[in-house]
């Protein structure tokens, strides 16, 4: 495998996107760590955000506590997984902080960046939870033009299209 891109937050799907990665492909020539911070929060408001409207929020966020406060978390998440991926031999690794509407982002790193394959995890939220908040996964996988490898993690819901670890789309 060529470019993998590897998307993780603070949450046990992720921590799963770094098994998976490990157990299905085990090495890649380059690894995107990327990291999507959401200014607004996981809200069903996120869905209703056009370009212009998210725009105006980051630039308004710019120079903030708040926005400060994301970036070290990020830095922090991403400085976790880079340095698993290492410990098991995994160099070449590049980093990547976006921030807005976690699907746009995932989107438009993976065609910018050229990307064979994305992992994703799945948080195991329930139905009704992700009704609210959506789920990035399932948006990721049906726009995506390229293999989605997606991540359960413990507590993740059984459907027809999903397998007991991990299911890949396309």
């Amino acid at each position: 495998m060529k470019k993998v891109l590897l998307n993780v937050d603070e949450t046990k799907g992720s921590k799963r996107v770094l098994t998976t990665f490990r157990n299905v492909i085990g090495h890649a020539e380059e690894v995107i760590l990327l990291h999507v911070a959401q200014p607004e929060g996981r809200t069903l408001m996120t869905a209703m955000l056009g370009e212009p409207e998210m725009s105006t929020l980051k630039e308004s966020l710019k120079g903030t506590e708040h926005m400060e406060a994301m970036d070290m978390k990020a830095e922090k998440i991403l400085a976790y997984y880079r340095r698993e991926l290492e410990n098991s031999g995994q160099s070449n690794i590049k980093i990547i902080i976006r921030s807005g509407s976690p699907t746009d982002e995932i989107l438009k790193v993976a065609d910018e960046e050229d990307i064979d394959l994305m992992v994703l995890g799945c948080n195991g939220r329930k139905w009704y939870q992700k009704l609210i908040t959506g789920c990035v996964a399932k948006d990721v996988e049906k726009m995506a033009k390229i293999p989605v490898l997606v991540a359960k993690a413990v507590g993740c819901e059984k459907t027809s299209f999903v397998m007991e670890e991990a299911y890949a789309a396309r």
